[in-house]
Parts: C-alpha cells; structure tokens; sequence
C-alpha cells in the first residue's frame, strides 16, 4: 500500500470550530498516513473515528512518553527520552500493570451513580456563579466569571484543595499548558504545581477530611509521592477541560442560534447536546500519541515496534463513516455517542461523567437565566487559545439585557 506523508503536521485552524482543513483533506484520503517528527522519526498519522479506536483500545501501544517521538521542536533536544521518565502516580501516562493499580484506586470515586449524587451540589455552585454574573451589570468576561470558576470551584471541592490557594496552580497550568511556553519554563511549572501537591498531602496526612485525597491516603495504598502526582492529574484535568468546553461550547451555540434554540425550547435535548459539542469542538489540537510495542497492522498498514502514532481527534470525530449526515455541521439531535472526546480504551477520561453533569447543568441553567446572552464583541475579536494545548477561548465577552 503506497503511504500518504505529511512532512509535518497542519496546525492551523482556518475558523474557530473546526480543525484544520488540511487534516480534514488527509483523512479523506487516508484514515492512517505518515507523519515526520521533530527527529525526522517517519512515524504514523491516524485521522479515522475507527482506527483511532484500535489503537487505543489496542494492548500493542505503549503510553510512556520516553518510547515517543517528540512532535513539538521546541522539546527536541532538550527533553531526552531519560527526562522522560514517568513519575510515580502519573497513571494517565502509564501501563498496565501500573496504571491498572493506580487507577483501580479512583475508580470508586468516579461512578456514575456517585457523580449523579453530586448533581444538585453542582447545581448549587452554578447557581452561585449565575448570580455572582448577576452583579456585573449586563456585560461580563463569562470564561473568567463562570465557564473556569465553576470546574475549579467543583474539583477543589471534591479534592479538598482550599479555593483561594487556586492562585498557586492555576497560573502554573496556563503556563504548563501554552505553546509557547519553553521546555524549561514549563518544568518549573510542573515543579511549582507538584510542591503545592506535595504540601497538600502532607496536610491531609496530617488532618483528614471528607474529601477523594483523605480518602484516597486512608487505603494505605499509595506512597505519598504517587498521590500528590495523581491528585495532580485530576486537579488540572478537573478544571482546565470542562471550562474550556463551557467557553467554547457557548461561543458555539451563540454562534448557532438555531441550535440554541433547540436547547432551549426542548430540555431534554441537553445529554445529547452535550455529547454532540464534545464531537464538534473536541477541545485537544490532535493527539494522543502512543508507540507501538510490536509490529502490528491498522488498517492495511503495518506499524512496525518502535513507531511512533499521533492520533487526531477532531477529525476522527468528524469521520463520516461514523457520524452520518454532514459530520461538520452542529446538530444537537445527532446521536453523537461514541464520540472519542473523552478517549477510549483503558486510558479513557476518568472524571467524563463529572464532566458531563458540569455541562448539562452549566449550559442549562446559564441559557435559562440569561436568555439573551449575546456576544459583547465581533466573533473574530474572540481571543481563542490556539497558543495552548487544550484548546478554547481566552476569554468571552459577553452582554445581556440587566
């Protein structure tokens, strides 16, 4: 089979909610194409909804970082495969049979029925935040005031992080996360963001409470240095995520009157609203990256041990061969689920369902309480975070009627 080869991988998004064009032309010519990376490593490029599910549900890949070609130039050179290392509790870059005791000791936490439990508690903090909008007087900044403060207001709940220490991880988080962030920078970052973690656990050690990290140290189960790093992990990914999603999922629909008007006019549509914006916006530039751990074939083409596979999940979650009729349209009746928003296989998004709660509840109550929310400036003045990895807006400025 003659291979389709990107000489690098298209980054630039052409509007504010779809992903590059070129991607979308790569994967209709190939669901699996290769990819050059920063190393000049002639690696793999997987755009289809299908095989971006084999792969990640395949036990042939590997997840850590020091098996993987690097993508990004600016960490060539300077991140080598021995700085790569994972450290202890970082499940969400580990495998089996790591990462299945590590995980093993959150799922509890993370059920169903447990995160139904807490729906009126988030209401509660949503409701809170719709006021707190309340007090600006008919023109506010909605991912400052509400879209970021909701999720961190939850997960530092849930984690028994005190909200007013915010200020120590989130500042880090935004420079952990940006692009332009240099190698450098963004290790202090994570430095600073894992002693905040570790005094956190020490604290907790010291006087338990009712929260996931007491219960999580009470098992006896984890060393403190594996549960300050997987508090870590569910600290960024609790809060940086869903309020990307509640900003950008808003500039959507306000951009989308008439499916806003779907969501408002008919309430029952708002689980599948939430999982058809999840498939629309898919809020990561591309990834994940896994490499292969033996020679194995996706798709006709073999994938030989040691190669590295960058997946796109945009595009997969625009394949048309999954999602009929008209994939790049929004449309909040489409039977979006098995999207792979939230991932797939073992390492799938362990915190989705508090995710969805946070978005079913956020966008309901927040059109139901400002039914006339309008953007406050030109679409194109949006400030939108094709700087950072997990993508969104910077900001929304947004008015309604006082």
């Amino acid at each position: 089979m003659t291979d389709l080869i990107s000489e690098k991988l298209p980054t630039t998004r052409q509007t504010p909610f779809d992903p590059p064009a070129e991607i979308t032309q790569i994967r209709e010519q190939s669901a699996v194409s290769r990819l050059k990376f920063a190393d000049g490593h002639l690696g793999w490029l997987v755009t289809g909804h299908h095989q971006v599910r084999e792969v990640l549900g395949s036990p042939h890949f590997t997840n850590d970082p020091s098996n993987h070609h690097l993508l990004d130039v600016r960490f060539q050179g300077e991140a080598p495969a021995e700085k790569r290392k994972v450290e202890p509790g970082m499940f969400l870059s580990q495998d089996p049979p790591d990462h299945t005791r590590l995980r093993k000791m959150l799922q509890g936490q993370f059920t169903v029925r447990r995160m139904n439990q807490l729906a009126e508690w988030i209401g509660t903090i949503v409701d809170d935040q719709l006021e707190h909008l309340r007090t600006f007087d008919g023109k506010a900044d909605l991912v400052k005031e509400f879209a970021l403060p909701v999720p961190s207001l939850v997960i530092c709940a849930l984690l028994g992080v005190d909200y007013d220490e915010r200020h120590r991880f989130q500042e880090d988080t935004t420079k952990l996360l940006s692009l332009e962030s240099t190698f450098d920078e963004a290790m202090a970052a994570m430095k600073r963001i894992q002693e905040f973690m570790r005094e956190l656990i020490a604290r907790k050690r010291a006087n338990p409470g009712d929260d996931m990290i007491s219960d999580l140290l009470a098992t006896g189960e984890p060393t403190d240095e594996e549960a300050s790093n997987m508090a870590l992990l569910l600290l960024l990914a609790g809060h940086e995520t869903t309020a990307n999603m509640l900003g950008l999922g808003t500039f959507t629909l306000l951009q989308h009157p008439d499916q806003l008007k779907i969501l408002k006019d008919e309430p029952d549509v708002v689980d599948n609203a939430v999982e058809e914006l999840m498939r629309y916006l898919s809020i990561i530039h591309f990834g994940p990256t896994r490499t292969a751990t033996e020679d194995v074939e996706i798709d006709g083409h073999l994938i030989k041990a040691g190669d590295t596979v960058v997946m796109h999940v945009p595009a997969a979650n625009r394949d048309p061969e999954k999602f009929p009729g008209n994939p790049e349209e929004l449309d909040l009746r489409r039977p979006a689920s098995g999207h792979v928003a939230f991932g797939h296989g073992i390492h799938q998004c362990l915190g989705q369902q508090l995710a969805r709660i946070e978005m079913r509840i956020g966008f309901s109550k927040l059109f139901a309480e400002f039914p006339d929310l309008r953007l406050d400036v030109a679409p194109e003045e949006v400030p939108l975070r094709t700087d950072m990895g997990i993508y969104g807006v910077h900001s929304l400025p947004v008015a309604w009627s006082a």
